[in-house]
């Protein structure tokens, strides 16, 4: 590898123009198939994909490993502004290229929330200063901004983000009237947080009858129930068939959610998706145990055999991503009691890894890993020219060395929290390079910062 001091600086437009990388014997994992290759990288872009290429510029020797786009990840928690304690765009985006994943859509609840186009767009201004990773968020949806949400230049983020039944700060949206008049009126993809807080609060008022202050983790399964999770999933879907509206679910936690969703037809065809997250693909109830609050999500990791169904729809296509839902706390936070405890942790490091073993567990290939992490995210999103590793396209890209194990270990983590719900867990595969719009930042050993990544930009219909 070249080293950084060695590099051309990568934030001058002369660097995207003239900077030429070969990347020399891959085993390129991409739309279904596995090829031994070559690829040239010129400038920002793959310029050409062939068996054996040979052309002037720095040659980079891939050795065999497995070469795969930059992994999409639909949902992140980055937590600025406001949150900056927990994890910041700079922090996260550091950990997630690490991981293999090139770009990223955040959520808007952050502090302020983004609400309007105008705290969006303070976001957007952030990232442009200090994301390693090409950015985009969602516009957050409340039961008093409906004209904002009907107002926005849809051409410009990815989604509109629903908390739909389930209380995050002031974004809950209970009002109906308001919730048939999104799913009706807003012609963007929604994307809905599905839980029913009626019945959350119904169940907590139970365990805190039963338990005072000394509730278990364990009984977060319970308070955030499979009964939560479909009332209101359900709820969204009928709505979405309803009024045909694009709906993309995240964090489908149960097996009977996921008899939801369809898979009857090609995803660009779907106006109703899904999407599964790596915790839910991992843990069950049986970790609480061992792990407590530091598995404690929203919705809750729940039992073995809704794992196994969660499993069973991403093979069978009924679930069309697998993301994160990164949402770092602080150490301090995670170890309160339960109740004081906040709900989410983080994972951009260490997906790619963590469902590597999957596949090398035969739980899945490695192409439909592709497929759910890098492929399917661009075209539910309709992001252009990225997820896919063509001539043409932006060179995201990550390596995959499945002969090199990994331990995590607290001096290894790059969120800022500085915890992870695998430390002490050796994967037994290395990330061991990462591309962003044709610049290397990251070796598998060290982070080369960058100012070339982008907005990305979305297909309009």
């Amino acid at each position: 590898m070249v080293a950084l001091s060695e590099r051309f600086c990568s934030g001058s437009p002369n660097f995207a123009a003239m900077k030429r990388t070969l990347l020399k014997n891959a085993r390129l994992v991409n739309e279904g198939e596995i090829r031994n290759c070559d690829v040239m990288i010129v400038g920002e872009r793959i310029e050409k994909i062939a068996s054996s290429i040979d052309a002037p510029g720095e040659v980079v020797d891939l050795k065999g490993n497995f070469l795969l786009p930059g992994l999409i990840d639909d949902q992140v928690h980055f937590r600025e502004p406001g949150l900056t304690h927990k994890g910041t765009i700079y922090s996260e985006s550091r950990a997630a290229v690490a991981g293999g994943i090139t770009s990223y859509i955040e959520q808007p609840n952050t502090r302020p929330p983004a609400l309007s186009m105008d705290a969006l767009e303070e976001k957007f201004a952030i990232a442009a200063r200090n994301s390693l990773a090409n950015y985009s968020f969602n516009l957050g949806a409340s039961n008093d901004n409906l004209e904002e949400l009907l107002n926005a230049d849809y051409s410009t983020f990815a989604g509109i983000k629903i908390f739909m039944g389930s209380s995050t700060g002031n974004m809950l949206v209970d009002d109906l009237r308001i919730l048939e008049r999104i799913f009706s009126e807003v012609p963007h993809l929604l994307i809905t947080h599905c839980e029913d807080e009626a019945t959350i609060r119904a169940n907590m008022a139970l365990y805190e009858a039963r338990y005072g202050e000394n509730i278990p983790a364990s009984a977060h399964p319970l308070i955030r129930s499979e009964e939560a999770c479909y009332l209101s999933s359900s709820s969204a879907v009928a709505l979405a068939k309803k009024h045909e509206s694009r709906l993309h679910v995240y964090h489908i936690s149960t097996a009977k959610e996921c008899l939801l969703f369809s898979n009857d037809i090609p995803l660009a065809k779907k106006k109703i998706t899904a999407e599964a997250c790596v915790h839910h693909l991992w843990f069950s109830d049986a970790d609480y145990a061992e792990k407590g609050n530091f598995i404690k999500w929203n919705p809750a990791v729940k039992t073995a055999e809704d794992r196994a169904g969660i499993w069973q729809a991403v093979l069978d296509n009924r679930i069309d991503v697998i993301a994160t839902d990164h949402a770092p706390h602080t150490l301090e936070e995670k170890q309160q009691p339960y109740a004081q405890a906040p709900s989410g942790g983080p994972l951009v490091q260490h997906a790619l890894q963590a469902m590597t073993d999957k596949v090398m567990d035969g739980v899945l290939s490695i192409e439909s890993l592709v497929e759910k992490m890098c492929h399917n995210p661009a075209i539910l999103f309709r992001i252009k020219e990225r997820g896919f590793v063509r001539e043409g396209y932006y060179a995201d890209l990550c390596v995959l060395d499945m002969n090199t194990p990994q331990q995590v270990t607290k001096a290894s983590l790059l969120s800022k929290c500085a915890w992870s719900p695998f430390e002490g867990h050796t994967f037994r595969c290395s990330v061991v390079g990462t591309w962003v719009n044709g610049v290397q930042v990251w070796d598998g050993k060290q982070l080369f910062d960058s100012s070339m990544t982008k907005r990305l930009e979305f297909l309009t219909l």
